[in-house]
């Protein structure tokens, strides 16, 4: 472990302790567990369905160009959809309170084309962990050709990173599926992190679930269209997926509102606890939406989905009220934005803002 992964949140305080505590009572009055509920397994029977519908379609059905980006877009939102809502409570341990459950359905992000040891890694660890820390967050680090924090270095195309990082976020899945998951394999790191290369089991289930992603993304369509229409509907729908992947993630995380933190160099602390810092580098959006709530699932509660990510995000309308209202006693500031489109157009100004030069004021 490097030396800056060895420092430390202050120890909780009054506010976590007594948030854990309200949120424990709800938990226990409300009559509903905080996992296996109904409504999930529904939920993932509808998402699977559409998914499985989107690929039928766009194989087997689709006859001409318009259907076959209809089946495209369809069929990278509902693989989206997927990582949304199924692997993402799953590999959290908040889908079910069996391992078994959780195990079978985290594993559905190996097979549209992630790694699910590799995501607990990068996502669970790494990022709930340090979330916003520039160089313990890999997910705010898309060096040198954007810059997304104030730690980072900046350069001179960064002034229009504002309109050409949407390209940059239609090709995250393609990325991901060739290139980023073997690279940590390889080198046992995720950024500047280590991580421990899997072995056994661990990366059997890696492999396997590669080869079948491969199976069906390509292998099958080849097998009955030509090369160059599985290759553009390919791009396509790796496209869709990517695009809507990273800008759910940036409207949470990279935003005016959000706070970003450098790893203290003269001491072996960050300035405030571990709950305080999820608050402020996390911003809901969206909460009145739920036709978005829905299909995000729950990631437009992110403030809610680092604080408790062992609830299942069904829960999550509930528990903001719990946190905002906890929050405001505490004196602690809540960040939210009223919906996608206010979010949306934070996240463009606060990339004009980091792409733009420091002017340093002489005193």
């Amino acid at each position: 472990m490097s030396q800056a992964t060895k420092a430390k949140f202050l120890e909780s305080g009054p506010f976590h302790q007594d948030l854990k505590a309200r949120v424990e009572q709800y938990l226990e009055s409300s009559g509903r567990s905080a996992r296996d509920l109904p409504g999930m397994y529904l939920k993932t029977a509808v998402i699977l369905g559409w998914f499985g519908a989107s690929y039928a379609w766009l194989v087997f059905g689709a006859t001409n160009v318009w259907g076959v980006m209809a089946g495209c877009v369809s069929l990278g939102l509902a693989i989206a959809g997927i990582g949304f809502s199924v692997q993402h409570d799953a590999n959290h341990g908040s889908y079910s309170s069996s391992r078994s459950v959780n195990r079978l359905l985290g594993w559905s992000l190996d097979v549209i084309g992630g790694s699910s040891y590799v995501w607990n890694w990068k996502h669970n660890i790494f990022h709930h962990s340090h979330t916003n820390v520039v160089g313990l967050d890999e997910d705010i680090d898309i060096q040198p050709l954007c810059r997304i924090a104030p730690g980072q270095r900046l350069h001179a195309a960064h002034r229009f990173q504002h309109l050409y990082i949407w390209v940059l976020y239609g090709l995250l899945s393609v990325k991901w599926h060739f290139i980023d998951d073997f690279k940590d394999l390889v080198t046992g790191r995720v950024g500047r992190q280590k991580m421990p290369r899997p072995s056994g089991r661990k990366l059997a289930g890696m492999l396997v679930g590669k080869a079948l992603f491969y199976g069906w993304t390509l292998v099958v369509p080849i097998l009955l269209h030509p090369l160059w229409q599985v290759a553009l509907a390919y791009a396509l729908t790796a496209f869709v997926l990517g695009l809507t992947l990273a800008t759910v993630f940036q409207l949470a995380h990279c935003v005016e509102e959000a706070a970003f933190t450098e790893v203290p160099q003269h001491s072996h602390a960050f300035p405030h606890d571990w709950a305080t810092h999820q608050i402020g580098s996390t911003v809901d959006f969206a909460r009145g939406n739920r036709l978005v709530s829905w299909y995000l699932g729950g990631l437009n509660y992110q403030v809610e989905h680092h604080l408790f990510p062992r609830v299942c995000h069904l829960h999550y309308p509930a528990l903001s009220r719990i946190v905002e209202d906890t929050c405001r006693e505490h004196g602690v500031h809540y960040r939210v934005n009223t919906s996608v489109g206010a979010a949306l157009k934070s996240h463009v100004r606060w990339l004009k803002r980091m792409g733009q030069p420091v002017i340093e004021v002489a005193v």
